[in-house]
Order: structure tokens, then C-alpha cells, then sequence
């Protein structure tokens, strides 16, 4: 890995370990940062790590103790995929890429309006029309957080029939939970895509995916630059 895509793991790591702060305290739990990690105190919302690393080369040893494993489900997230966590009772569910997109207007226009969420009843909106059983993860206690953007594209009966999370770091914006309601990443990304540039236009994006999506990411303007692992306890 070159330098530069390095250090782009390195804003892509950290700003996914805010978001998952983010979403953390809205569920009341509390986390904390380290020079190596972040790590919450207690078991996360469901699809959200309890640990992401922050450095290439972290201690096993000290991620695996700040994390708790005494309630089913612990995950770590090895932003480097680099660490072994096996002696620790943990074993790998996926492995994914990082992926980083320079400041700049999408390659394709969409003809979607678009908006941010900013009451509880267009987040549930928002979260219905994703279709996946994960309405619940998404509380209203979200929209307090100053650097986390709910956004909404729709269609012109006003329904949202696409949308994602922008998270705004400072010196990236990252964005995750990507959907549209058809399942086509191809209507989604130019609606998020733009919304992002219109919100934060000097702010490279970043994110993570892997499989069909990474591919539907890499449509849209993103390079993968680095890898990561996901690790499950049990």
C-alpha cells in the first residue's frame, strides 16, 4: 500500500469509528478513542462493530481487552487487515475494501430530488423505505449529532426511494447504509453523490464496501485503496 492510499485508510478508518460513535450514543451507548482504537463499552447496535482500529499494526492484545465479550455478537473492525485475532476467540466474517472518491460532482446526473432528514418522522421514512428489518437501528436521537446527514432522495410523488448516511469528518465526508428501494446501486449512487458535493464540495468521500457494491462504487468514481476484515467473536 502506497503512502497516500495509507493515509486515506487511515481518514477512511477514523471517520467510520465516528460514525459508529454516532450511532452508538443514539443507542446510549458510550465508546472511546485511543491512539490505536475506538471501542464502545458496552455491545453495540446490531451490524456496527464494538472496535475499529485506527493504525495499521494495533495491539491484539489491548483491542481484545477493551472489548467486551461477555453478551453474544462482539465484532472488530481490523481497518488494516492485519491482525489475527483467532487466540482471541474471534473469526473472520468478511473482508471488504476501502474506497475513496475525490471532491467533485457525480459522473451522472439524476433527475431525483433529494433532501436531509430533520424530524423523527422522515427518518422513519427514510428507514422504511430501505426494506431490510433495520428500522429500529435508526433513532431520532441521530439527528442531534452536527456531522451526521440522513440523506433522502425522491421520487416525484415525494416517496424516498433511495438514500444513505453522510458523515462529515475533517477532511473527508464518509458515507454508508447506501440503498435504493429497486436494489439498483446505479439509481442510488448519482442521487447520493450529489447530494454529498452539494453539501461538502471540497471533501473527498469515502467508504467501504465489498462484492456487487464495491463494484457499483467503482461505476461511480471510487477506487478501492485498501483492505479490511471484519471479525466475530463465538
Amino acid at each position: 500500500m502506497t503512502t497516500s492510499k495509507q493515509s486515506l485508510v487511515r481518514a477512511a478508518a477514523r471517520n467510520n469509528a465516528e460514525w459508529c460513535a454516532a450511532m452508538s450514543r443514539a443507542h446510549g451507548v458510550a465508546s472511546g478513542f485511543e491512539a490505536q482504537t475506538w471501542a464502545a463499552v458496552a455491545r453495540t447496535p446490531p451490524y456496527y462493530p464494538d472496535a475499529v482500529t485506527l493504525v495499521p499494526g494495533a495491539d491484539p492484545d489491548a483491542l481484545a481487552a477493551r472489548v467486551d465479550t461477555t453478551t453474544p455478537g462482539a465484532s472488530v473492525k481490523d481497518s488494516f487487515a492485519d491482525l489475527d485475532l483467532t487466540g482471541a476467540g474471534y473469526r473472520v466474517l468478511f473482508d471488504a475494501w476501502w474506497i475513496h472518491r475525490p471532491a467533485g460532482p457525480p459522473s451522472r446526473t439524476s433527475d431525483l430530488g433529494w433532501d436531509v432528514a430533520g424530524d423523527p418522522d422522515t427518518l422513519r421514512a427514510w428507514a422504511l423505505a430501505r426494506d431490510d428489518g433495520t428500522v429500529h437501528l435508526f433513532r431520532p436521537e441521530l439527528l442531534d449529532d452536527p456531522d451526521t446527514f440522513v440523506l433522502a432522495g425522491h421520487s416525484a410523488d415525494g416517496r424516498v426511494v433511495t438514500g444513505a448516511v453522510a458523515s462529515r469528518g475533517e477532511h473527508v465526508v464518509g458515507v454508508s447504509n447506501v440503498f435504493a428501494r429497486d436494489g439498483d446501486p446505479d439509481l442510488a449512487w448519482p442521487v447520493v453523490l450529489g447530494a454529498v458535493h452539494r453539501l461538502f464540495p471540497t471533501l473527498p468521500v469515502v467508504g467501504y464496501e465489498h462484492g456487487d457494491d464495491l463494484t457499483a462504487a467503482v461505476r461511480h468514481g471510487f477506487e478501492p485503496v485498501g483492505p479490511l476484515r471484519i471479525w466475530l467473536h463465538g
